[in-house]
């Protein structure tokens, strides 16, 4: 047990978890891409750059979508170049992966020098319909030339599926019906699968009880990553769930930017900032400096023109 700093937590190590997890910071791109008005792409690249300075060493850039799709990231051809050789604060390279909806997408991505990619599922055909204008299958089979050319490329490819816990449509969504999305990435040779509870219904133990088919399945842990949004106040709490079973890769965005602009339910991320504070007090190293990157996420919600949503950023900043 330590004693604590002006601004951090008590670390009081609980066994059972891991002893260091990485977190793939999305507020660049899962948090920007659902503001009303488009950001101006150097202030997208310094939120990038002092995300970097905070310890942050997996940073989702941008979207290669077209830009009637998502057009506050119609600028990613702007803006990679701008931060594609950033690197941390002790030198270590940065992970920035951006996210190709197509062949066309991951052509753009791979000219400017894309080395980690990822695709967009979903586990339910009524997302799949709103997001990808397809089914589930024509959106893998759409998915499987993209994923193969990428790890021929040498490219690393993540794989997010949408909508494991729940739908606004459809309602609760069958664990069955998430394993056989999940095991259709991975054989077609996604690296890394991001689980992902789109309009934050998930409890933490509909994420044990997912956890345990995935692995019944032969989807291995350390091949996961989940990526909770708190719309009941619950992404902490499955986050802390998902841990415990072994899972060392967690999904956030700086500030709790984010939602989905496919799904008008789906508010915002699990904020990185509260996610570090309970790291920090279990005694689980992340390499986050939190006082920097809490100036973060309030100097982009100074951008942004209102304040940030993290209940960690709020209470650090009423102490300064």
């Amino acid at each position: 047990m330590t004693t604590p700093e002006l601004g951090l937590p008590m670390a009081v190590p609980a066994e059972g978890l891991p002893a260091r997890v990485r977190i793939h910071e999305v507020g660049a791109r899962d948090g920007l891409q659902n503001e009303k008005t488009a950001v101006p792409t150097q202030v997208k690249a310094e939120f990038i750059r002092r995300l970097a300075a905070a310890g942050l060493t997996t940073l989702e850039a941008t979207s290669f979508v077209h830009p009637e799709w998502v057009p506050q990231l119609a600028d990613a051809e702007q803006l990679f170049p701008l931060v594609r050789d950033l690197t941390g604060p002790a030198g270590e390279a940065l992970h920035l992966p951006v996210l190709v909806p197509n062949e066309r997408g991951l052509d753009r991505a791979l000219t400017l020098g894309a080395t980690r990619i990822a695709v967009f599922a979903s586990a339910t055909e009524s997302f799949a319909k709103a997001n990808l204008n397809r089914t589930v299958d024509e959106a893998l089979s759409m998915f499987e030339p993209v994923v193969a050319r990428g790890r021929a490329e040498g490219a690393h490819v993540r794989g997010y599926l949408s909508m494991c816990f729940g739908d606004p449509w459809e309602g609760p969504v069958p664990i069955p019906q998430v394993v056989r999305v999940c095991r259709a990435l991975l054989d077609m040779g996604c690296d890394e699968l991001s689980l992902g509870d789109t309009i934050g219904v998930a409890t933490p133990g509909h994420v044990d009880r997912l956890l345990d088919a995935l692995v019944e399945a032969g989807v291995p842990t350390a091949s996961l990553g989940v990526h909770f949004h708190d719309t009941y106040g619950q992404a902490l709490a499955n986050t802390l769930a998902a841990l415990r079973h072994g899972v060392t890769t967690v999904d956030a965005s700086a500030g709790g930017l984010g939602g989905c602009p496919y799904a008008k339910s789906a508010t915002g991320n699990l904020a990185t900032e509260d996610l570090v504070w309970m790291l920090t007090g279990l005694g689980i190293d992340t390499g986050v400096d939190l006082g920097l990157l809490t100036a973060t996420s309030g100097w982009m919600a100074g951008q942004l023109g209102r304040p940030s949503p993290s209940r960690t950023v709020r209470a650090l900043s009423h102490k300064e």
